[in-house]
């Protein structure tokens, strides 16, 4: 992997762990995922309209296809991640959303798109997975299922843990596809994803005004900060896939992980602060031997 991709996806995953608190700490819903996409047609509109006037006209029904597509699976993924954030804990759904999406984002790479991962690579994946279990829980998770009180949120949080994982799988490898063979700027993606999210979302919105207005009274905050910069850290990593494969910027997206660790453990109190790390740590090597291979 190229140092300037490598760079890139640190960066995304430094933004990415940020904006995931902030939206565990919202609290927030279906309706939050529509003030999200909201936020991110005005505030991003001084970039994105520009580049969609000038780009847009010039498209035939494949890149449509792949933003459509694309579009549907981060409204499901939204939603799933809001729910399993409000009825489970983040450092569980958190790290199995983000290494089970990567890892079948991988191995359809490998099976579908023709790319090859080297045994550096292959190692590195390994190590990723073999930390986003220990930042789960590792082996306490099955503790944690024998004892009533925790046993349910748990479960809740495995399933909605690898729900969002699917999705993440599903709209990396049609945003993958969109970049790097149908030429669609990684920006416009974004951009022009989130505007047919927003349509499809609105009547969300619309269903009951007085409950969105005060919903949005209670979380514009939380929405203005994630729907800024959470376009900032999946655009860096749609950059990072013009430059390397999909199959190694994927995985290497987990180095999220070591800044969820870090920081979410001390902002949310949620405990198993060593063994999170130590599952960091394996991330860490997983992402180097990644980018090495």
């Amino acid at each position: 992997m190229p140092v300037q991709a490598l760079w890139l996806v640190v960066l995304a995953g430094l933004i990415h762990a940020v904006w995931n608190i902030a939206a565990k700490k919202a609290g927030g819903n279906l309706r939050f995922s529509a003030f999200l996409s909201l936020v991110i047609l005005v505030v991003w509109s001084p970039v994105g309209l520009p580049l969609a006037l000038a780009q847009v006209p010039t498209w035939g029904w494949q890149p449509w296809a792949a933003v459509v597509a694309s579009a549907a699976a981060h409204t499901v993924y939204f939603t799933l991640l809001l729910r399993g954030y409000r009825l489970s804990d983040l450092t569980v759904v958190y790290p199995l959303a983000r290494g089970s999406g990567p890892l079948l984002t991988a191995i359809v790479a490998v099976v579908w798109l023709g790319e090859s991962l080297s045994p550096a690579a292959l190692a590195g994946v390994a190590a990723v997975v073999a930390g986003v279990f220990l930042i789960a829980g590792g082996p306490g998770i099955w503790r944690r299922s024998q004892e009533p009180l925790q046993s349910q949120r748990l479960r809740v949080g495995l399933f909605y843990g690898l729900a969002t994982g699917a999705c993440i799988a599903a709209y990396t490898v049609i945003d993958g596809v969109a970049v790097r063979h149908l030429h669609v700027a990684p920006i416009l993606v974004s951009y022009m994803g989130n505007l047919v999210r927003l349509a499809g979302m609105a009547p969300v919105l619309l269903r009951d005004p007085a409950a969105t207005r005060v919903q949005w009274r209670a979380q514009w905050k939380y929405a203005l900060f994630v729907g800024t910069v959470s376009p900032v850290s999946y655009v860096l990593v749609l950059y990072a896939v013009q430059m390397a494969p999909l199959s190694h910027v994927a995985p290497a997206r987990e180095v999220s992980m070591l800044f969820a660790a870090l920081i979410g453990g001390q902002l949310l109190g949620e405990g198993d602060r060593g063994l999170r790390l130590l599952g960091a740590a394996c991330i860490a090597v997983g992402v180097m031997a990644l980018a090495l291979g």
